[in-house]
């Protein structure tokens, strides 16, 4: 399979002989053995060129996929014994990045001093294929990932929270529907402001956008400007963990659900997944969550 492969990659017996390392005679010995065997012809061969048959190109394709996951089963062998080396280029958002995803990768390149690492930090949606990244990590909605792999590596919570000068000002919110009542500070993106989402058991969550006179497309500038009284903010529980802990900031709607919001690693379809990329998965899938507890 891998011979005729070649041949019909290459254009002719004779480049992939030497591709091969092989005489030209031994490659068509091994086209005719797959014919022999098939009873079917694979190549239609005149004096100037080569051309594959109807079955022979369904044929031809069928082999690529067969090479190339006997060609993973083997990289899993050689996993084995390798470390992981080369240079891991991963694209993150910026706080969630900086503050959580990096120091996982960075204690993973220490203990792998063959690993160079690219770490780009960006909120903006970053197409693995273009920009020659590696790995991508994303939170929230990746409804738009046709033609990624994404695994879940991580679960946080969204809260909301103010300032306790807020809430002595303007009274704590009743429910959720009393945030329509009440000013927000928002998370924008690409000119768009998401809704604020709380989980209903069994249905899909309540949306509530509350009128917003800041829109900021900075998580920690959201939580400052929350912290100085100018509104509500929803924001993941790590980012205002220590704000809370500190009371310079205080949880609001107690009764309320945190609603989980996820973060997914994501890398372009290949039949093997590189040694460096997989390893790097699972060191984020197993750090991330104790740091969103």
């Amino acid at each position: 399979m891998a011979v005729f492969v070649k041949a019909v990659d290459l254009g002719s017996f004779a480049a992939a002989a030497d591709a091969l390392e092989l005489s030209g005679p031994m490659v068509g010995k091994h086209v005719r053995f797959l014919e022999d065997r098939l009873g079917v012809r694979l190549l239609t061969r005149t004096t100037r060129r080569q051309s594959l048959t109807d079955f022979g190109r369904a044929y031809y394709d069928r082999c690529r996929i067969v090479l190339a996951e006997a060609e993973a089963a083997d990289g899993l062998a050689a996993d084995q014994l390798a470390e992981p080396r080369g240079r891991l280029r991963v694209t993150m958002p910026v706080h969630f990045g900086r503050r959580c995803v990096m120091p996982v990768l960075v204690a993973f390149a220490q203990r792998h001093p063959a690993l160079e690492l690219d770490l780009s930090f960006n909120d903006r949606f970053v197409d693995l294929a273009e920009n020659d990244h590696d790995l991508a990590i994303r939170t929230g909605d990746i409804s738009d990932r046709a033609g990624l792999i994404a695994r879940r590596i991580a679960r946080q919570r969204m809260l909301v929270c103010a300032a306790p000068s807020y809430i002595e000002t303007h009274g704590q919110p009743g429910g959720i529907d009393d945030l329509r009542n009440h000013q927000a500070i928002v998370y924008w993106r690409s000119g768009r402001v998401g809704p604020w989402l709380f989980p209903r058991e069994d249905r899909p969550p309540a949306e509530i956008l509350p009128p917003h006179r800041l829109r900021l497309d900075d998580l920690d500038a959201i939580a400052d400007a929350a912290m100085l009284g100018m509104g509500l903010a929803w924001l993941p529980s790590w980012l205002v963990r220590e704000r809370i802990q500190a009371r310079t900031l205080v949880k609001v709607l107690p009764g309320e659900a945190d609603f989980p919001y996820d973060a997914h690693a994501l890398w372009l379809p290949t039949p093997h997944l590189p040694l460096k990329v997989r390893l790097a998965v699972d060191a984020l899938a197993q750090a991330l969550p104790a740091m969103m507890a």
